[in-house]
């Protein structure tokens, strides 16, 4: 079941994607369950919004690929490396990356994204995919010079709207598919890679954040990039798709100088 979250007619609402029409719900079905209104919207009639704001925060795994580790000139970490991106860096679907003035490099990385359902406190890997809600994609952006430059990454990677996610949740996808993540710039790939070559599970890392954090209801987590990471600049189309979760796509643009 794929769940949007989207804006019609001056209000925010959700619906489950129908081909190219949405069910619209009677509310947010992490917390209202799939009742819906009788109402189907035509998609194009809509904006597709993030399709969840986190409650309180988005986790994120670094180097949980290899050959990224590898391309980061660093040794792939023997437990998940976590850290935070604030839930003010959340855009959506066809929303714009601001390049903020502080950085000259800022860097793309897709990623497979977790979205929390219900509270999570100390659960065990077996338990863990209990606790998703669904998944979708996301762009974890990078200021990448300001990242060597502090030597933690708080800074680097928390700037409203350096966490694109969408365009839908998909509440069935299947994590041991296979599934392919590519991300393009301007039409030409630049990462290509199997979700299936991350280090740590996606149970793993659950039950792993779940131990440092209580993991609540909206909360997501980024699960770490393959190879291929790379600057954009201003103009420049990224786009990030997966099998099954279909394409997340943003155009950057330089920040609004200010008054």
């Amino acid at each position: 079941m794929r769940v949007a979250r989207f804006s019609h007619d001056d209000s925010i609402r959700y619906g489950i994607l129908d081909e190219r029409e949405l069910v619209v719900l009677s509310g947010d079905p992490m917390f209202a369950g799939y009742d819906t209104t009788g109402e189907r919207v035509p998609l194009t009639d809509v904006t597709l919004l993030a399709p969840v704001i986190p409650r309180s925060k988005v986790v994120c795994v670094g180097k949980n690929y290899h050959d990224h580790a590898a391309e980061m000139d660093s040794e792939a970490p023997t437990e998940p490396l976590l850290f935070l991106k604030p839930n003010t860096a959340v855009i959506g679907p066809d929303d714009a990356i601001v390049l903020p003035p502080q950085s000259s490099r800022v860097d793309f990385e897709g990623e497979l994204a977790v979205v929390i359902g219900r509270i999570a406190k100390n659960v065990t890997p077996d338990a863990a995919l209990d606790y998703v809600f669904g998944y979708t994609i996301g762009n974890d952006v990078t200021a990448r010079d300001l990242q060597r430059a502090d030597g933690q990454w708080a800074r680097a990677k928390g700037f409203d709207t350096f966490c694109p996610l969408g365009p839908v949740i998909e509440t069935e996808f299947d994590l041991g598919g296979g599934a392919e993540l590519t991300t393009r710039r301007n039409g030409e790939v630049a990462q290509r890679g199997s979700i299936a070559d991350m280090i740590h599970s996606v149970a793993d890392i659950i039950a792993y954040a779940s131990a440092v954090f209580t993991l609540l209801p909206g909360d997501v987590i980024l699960t770490g990039t393959p190879a291929g990471v790379g600057p954009f600049v201003a103009g420049d189309v990224v786009e990030v798709a997966i099998d099954g979760l279909g394409v997340l796509r943003n155009t950057a643009r330089v920040a609004e100088p200010r008054p």
